[in-house]
């Protein structure tokens, strides 16, 4: 207990504000840290659309939370598969088909050190951390900016302090499985969010949008993402000492998805429920300009969130 309470803050705090009526989307929202929240967010009296690769496990995620107690909001789960874009378009369309706005977008569906794959041709950490989340809120931007002024809405990119381990970004992630590193495609991946939190706040300010983007880092968090690690594997008891639950890292996402005093700080970087300093290279303006477009040419984006 000594290490967890020296590695974190344990007396996190994110005040429970009503939000009846409005509307959240959260990816990865059946397990680990997107199951906490979503239970969180129903306490706010939000109405939840989960967005999940199995809609059983969904389902039966929102049975337990419903078991729990919890009867305010609405929840309802739409399957949805980062690895795919023909479902990130599907599940958007759906979402786009029975709402005419939405509050607040939480991309936090990730993976995390699997072995080398290739989703569509892409590496499989950068396509579902960051090209399927950019895909995604391209296509609900839309719904994002019909949220009426004074009321502001929020995209929160769930990313980790493995950005800060990069020291050298690369946007073309050519790997090749001789010399793939699953940490550092992971890294980079993580990264890669930050910068696009940072170019597309800074977009949407200029044009002097409602919506507020932010990047949050849960802390390390003993989830399932886990699984397959050799410390997961062979020394599965650290982790209970080491890192926070899936309830104590929810808790700093929640504070990312409401505490009005970060409606003035878009494209912020937030940790234990603090805005904290990114690395070096998630600041370099260059960069987050660069990865922006080359993902919009990448995807053959026009302009982004106009669909």
């Amino acid at each position: 207990m000594f290490v967890r309470c020296f590695a974190f803050n344990l007396n996190d705090v994110a005040d429970v504000y009503k939000k009846t009526g409005e509307l959240a989307v959260v990816t990865g929202g059946a397990r680990g840290i997107g199951l906490k929240l979503v239970k969180k967010l129903l306490e706010c009296d939000m109405n939840v659309i989960i967005g999940c690769r199995n809609v059983d496990a969904g389902m039966k995620a929102v049975t337990d939370i419903r078991a729990s107690g919890v009867t305010s909001g609405s929840v309802s789960v739409f399957k949805l598969d980062l690895e795919s874009f023909d479902s990130i378009k599907e599940f958007a369309t759906t979402v786009r088909s029975q709402h005419s706005f939405l509050n607040l977008l939480v991309n936090n569906a990730g993976i995390m050190f699997v072995p080398y794959a290739l989703s569509e041709g892409i590496e499989s950490h950068w396509k579902v951390n960051y090209l399927g989340p950019f895909y995604l809120t391209h296509l609900l931007m839309p719904l994002l900016l019909n949220v009426r002024q004074p009321k502001r809405s929020r995209i929160v990119n769930v990313t980790s302090c493995a950005h800060q381990a990069v020291t050298t970004f690369t946007i073309d992630t050519d790997y090749t499985k001789s010399d793939y590193i699953p940490s550092e495609a992971y890294g980079q991946s993580k990264l890669a969010q930050v910068l696009f939190t940072k170019e597309l706040n800074r977009k949407l300010s200029d044009n002097n949008s409602n919506v507020t983007v932010l990047a949050v880092h849960p802390g390390i968090v003993d989830t399932d993402l886990f699984n397959g690690t050799l410390l997961k594997r062979f020394f599965p008891w650290i982790l209970k000492y080491v890192c926070k639950n899936s309830e104590e890292g929810a808790t700093t996402v929640l504070y990312a998805c409401i505490a009005p005093q970060l409606d003035s700080k878009g494209g912020a970087y937030v940790s234990n429920c603090t805005v904290r300093s990114p690395s070096k290279l998630a600041e370099n303006c260059n960069y987050q300009r660069k990865l922006f477009n080359h993902s919009l040419s990448f995807l053959r984006i026009d302009d982004f969130g106009k669909i």
